[in-house]
């Protein structure tokens, strides 16, 4: 032991006599040792803990130890020194330890100094064990302690974990239907929440800071060819690497980089979660996201978060919502030439397309095409690498998709069909556009009356589908010009709902729905 170990451990032994002498509990002297040895020693409460109860290291492992074993549990494998990290604030307990550390100490995780609740959702602390005055103890003792259970927050190190486990499953060729489930979506929360706290409070070579450029960039071309899970997975872990970087403050000029990289990061989860289906998840993405846009002082990229974002709205029914987030995203772009200039138009009339059922169909109708104007001129005015970028930019063929679809929805049908064959011809290997155009195009036929045609082209847009691809962003107009099919009395309709119906698992690939 050094000789500032021993000295904080002898004031530590003198605060325990005497709080043992004048009837103080544990916590109440931890609490004491923590106050008089913080400022001298750095000490911990995690490790004023140990100290008032007098024991040393391998106590407290023997002690977590046997309720492992009371537990049934294997035998972990904690030690002294991943005690002593804990207690030095080198490393944080993840959920299982922290609620063996709490049972041992009979406290709640923030007498540890930990602000997340215990995963096991009841309290620690016993009768004669809580702080306060005498009084309050004999209160505490006549009544029940009750606690209601919270939802427990891994630490990084779990959520990274969980994330490499999952990309370990998919790169196994044995791993087939993987799904998103619980563990993996919290693990999505919690790096986008760390991010959010270290965006409000970091130094990282410039070469690195090259290198996370040059992978964002990746991450950006792989996104209509990479299973969204997967791809996910790549992009969180990245994310998580930032905002360690991030944790301290960076000179400004690598801040801002890093600011950029966050937003990009987060954005692109955003997009890929609503690939997979889960709307919210990407509206907090697209949140975090809009926070290091915001750091950036960069309207280009300000414009482009809300213009992703207001895909949320538009695919999940809220087509009013959608309009308004890109009219916003359309007023942050301004004059600059950049890619929400020419995606905010079209997202404008995806949605009004969305709402020209109203009365005023034919006012709706006007500002639609007026709106895909403004995306055909903001477009031929974007720079070429942007014209190239599928993720950060807009393609050519987006833009023929989108605006084949607005038309079909539109019913102008003679101008959607010219527009649909030209899209189909610019994508190549990307199933999920194609799909959907092909769905566009049998709508077409549909509006013009010849459902025969419609089905026929319908049908075999979906038999082209590998089941691993019938997901919601599929399904979902699948099923709606289904009904319009049905409706019509269309002929040889049950071979289309069979291909509908074939099971449907949760790997896809990415796309620009």
């Amino acid at each position: 032991m050094s000789g500032r170990q021993h000295r904080e451990t002898e004031i530590a032994r003198r605060i325990r006599a005497r709080g043992l002498a004048a009837g103080r509990t544990s916590a109440q002297i931890a609490d004491e040792i923590h106050e008089a040895c913080t400022a001298q020693f750095s000490t911990t409460r995690i490790k004023a803990h140990r100290l008032a109860y007098g024991i040393a290291l391998a106590d407290v492992i023997e002690q977590v130890r046997a309720l492992f074993e009371r537990d049934s549990k294997p035998m972990p494998g904690i030690g002294e020194t991943l005690l002593s990290a804990y207690e030095s604030g080198l490393k944080r307990p993840g959920p299982e330890y922290l609620h063996y550390l709490c049972t041992v100490y009979r406290v709640e995780p923030i007498a540890l100094g930990y602000d997340a609740p215990c995963i096991c959702g009841h309290g620690h602390r016993m009768p004669g064990v809580v702080g306060g005055d005498s009084k309050d103890r004999c209160q505490q003792q006549d009544r029940e302690l009750v606690i209601k259970p919270m939802e427990p927050e891994p630490d990084a190190e779990d959520d990274e974990n969980i994330l490499r486990r999952t990309l370990l499953n998919l790169l196994n060729t044995d791993a087939k239907g993987a799904e998103v489930d619980g563990p993996v979506l919290g693990a999505c929360e919690g790096i986008r929440r760390r991010m959010d706290e270290t965006l409000v409070s970091a130094t990282v070579s410039a070469a690195m800071l090259d290198q996370w450029e040059e992978a964002t960039v990746s991450f950006g071309r792989q996104y209509t060819t990479t299973a969204p899970l997967r791809l996910l997975c790549d992009v969180l872990l990245e994310l998580s690497a930032v905002r360690t970087a991030m944790s301290r403050r960076q000179p400004i000029d690598l801040q801002e980089r890093l600011c950029r990289m966050a937003a990009q990061l987060s954005g692109l989860s955003g997009m890929i979660l609503i690939n997979l289906g889960d709307h919210r998840l990407a509206r907090s993405f697209f949140r975090t996201g809009r926070t290091a846009a915001d750091e950036t002082g960069d309207r280009a990229l300000r414009a482009w978060i809300c213009a992703r974002e207001s895909l949320v709205p538009l695919y999940f029914g809220d087509a009013r919502e959608a309009l308004n987030l890109a009219k916003k995203s359309r007023d942050m772009a301004g004059s600059t030439p950049c890619p929400a200039q020419a995606m905010a138009p079209v997202v404008e009339a995806r949605a009004l397309a969305a709402l020209a059922g109203n009365d005023n169909k034919k006012e709706i109708v006007d500002q639609a095409k007026r709106a895909l104007a403004r995306a055909r001129n903001a477009f031929s005015h974007m720079k070429a690498e942007d014209r190239e970028d599928v993720a950060f930019g807009y393609t050519e063929k987006q833009l023929y998709f989108h605006q084949g679809d607005v038309l079909t929805k539109l019913g102008q049908t003679l101008e959607a069909e010219v527009v649909l064959d030209q899209a189909l011809g610019k994508y190549e290997d990307h199933i999920l556009d194609q799909t959907l155009i092909r769905l566009d195009q049998a709508q077409c036929k549909l509006l013009d009356g010849d459902v025969r045609e419609a089905v026929a082209i319908a049908t075999k847009a979906l038999s082209l589908v590998p089941v691993d691809y019938l997901t919601d962003l599929i399904v979902r107009p699948a099923i709606l010009l289904g009904d319009r099919l049905r409706a019509a009395n269309a002929p040889n309709l049950d071979e289309y709902l069979a291909q509908l119906r074939r099971p449907k698992q949760h790997q896809m690939q990415g796309g620009d729905a």
